[in-house]
């Protein structure tokens, strides 16, 4: 009697810390976790769900990753689920974006997926209209549209703009390539 309840606390502390279920799910996507790894997890304190989800996730999508690298990614105080969506993205949008890099923009406290998307489908900002008069009395309004997206050369062409008296001048490209491209485009008269 004394050997059933024995064996019986033993199972339920072994249970108690080897998610069973979620190394069953993980084995049946194909991802290779150990049962000390994630004895190994709960003894640091990470959540087996919050490594093990998202690695079954980048498996099922292609992506080649591993368990102590999104491990220590957590560890460091990084979204592991922000990062993986990130990368999937980048996969499907044909962006390149290695770990190592998705892990440091989380960690410099940048949504990395967002950065991914706006890659993808730029911002556009439009501006007030904003008025001005010279001294000869000639009134001057504009309006622009601000394209906000990753650097590429092939986005620099010199702003559309349409004087308001003859004797404007012609706005140019700057000689320059910032790190985010900006692309003006002057609406006028209004």
């Amino acid at each position: 009697m004394l050997i059933v309840a024995a064996v019986i606390i033993v199972f339920a502390v072994f249970f108690s810390f080897v998610p069973i279920r979620l190394w069953i799910s993980a084995t049946a996507a194909g991802v290779r976790v150990g049962i000390f790894n994630l004895i190994g997890m709960r003894i640091r304190k990470v959540s087996p769900q919050i490594i093990v989800n998202p690695m079954i996730k980048a498996t099922k999508a292609g992506l080649d990753l591993s368990i102590n690298k999104l491990e220590a990614h957590h560890l460091a105080g990084g979204n592991v689920d922000r990062v993986v969506n990130a990368l999937i993205a980048a996969q499907r949008a044909e962006i390149t974006l290695e770990f190592e890099r998705a892990a440091a923009i989380d960690l410099a406290g940048r949504d990395v997926l967002t950065a991914v998307q706006m890659s993808v489908n730029p911002k556009v900002i439009e501006t007030p209209v904003v008025a001005a008069i010279a001294k000869d009395g000639i009134e001057l309004r504009a309006k622009a549209r601000v394209t906000v997206g990753p650097t590429s050369t092939a986005w620099w062409a010199a702003p559309e703009r349409k004087p308001s008296s003859p004797g404007s001048a012609r706005a140019s490209s700057p000689p320059w390539v910032p790190p985010i491209a900006i692309r003006l485009c002057w609406k006028t008269p209004i």
